[in-house]
């Protein structure tokens, strides 16, 4: 046996869950996630069509990026498989906000500072409303790999 293992080190570990599942076409739900072109969108519209002489009922998909709000749009086989994107969302309290980045506090009371201010209306919100001292929740979106804040509100007065 060599001992080329015996060194080795493992800083970080997840539980092997995949980022996505499969769920059969027939199955998808308007306003329900699915991957179209790799990306996990929201479905906003949906249409089957009939079965034709040569083959299944289709299935038409239009939905929105949840983190671009880019349309796609994609056409599958009603008893073939799309992915279903893992997404869950967190809310979590601003501690602060550093060159671009939110620093928050998880439930558990860890600090996460890997999230960036959102560009736009909502971002210039989230920063006025802080600096004027109010304590704000922020909501995270996460999928696929990547998280994105996507709202905010005032944290509760005890």
């Amino acid at each position: 046996m060599s001992d080329e293992f015996e060194n080795e080190t493992f800083e970080s570990a997840d539980a092997g869950a995949s980022l996505s599942y499969p769920v059969q076409c027939s199955a998808l739900r308007k306003n329900g996630f699915v991957n179209i072109k790799g990306r996990p969108c929201k479905i906003v519209d949906m249409s089957t069509s009939k079965t034709g002489k040569h083959g299944h009922a289709k299935v038409h998909l239009v939905g929105i990026d949840i983190f671009t709000n880019k349309k796609y749009e994609d056409v599958s086989p009603s008893t073939h498989n799309m992915d279903v994107p893992r997404v869950s969302r967190q809310e979590y309290s601003l501690l602060d906000i550093d060159d671009g980045f939110l620093s928050l506090m998880t439930p558990s009371g860890e600090t996460k500072d890997d999230c960036k201010l959102p560009e736009g209306e909502i971002g210039e919100k989230i920063s006025a409303e802080f600096e004027e001292g109010k304590e704000l929740l922020v909501t995270i979106v996460s999928a696929m790999g990547e998280e994105q804040c996507i709202s905010y509100k005032e944290a509760p007065k005890n």
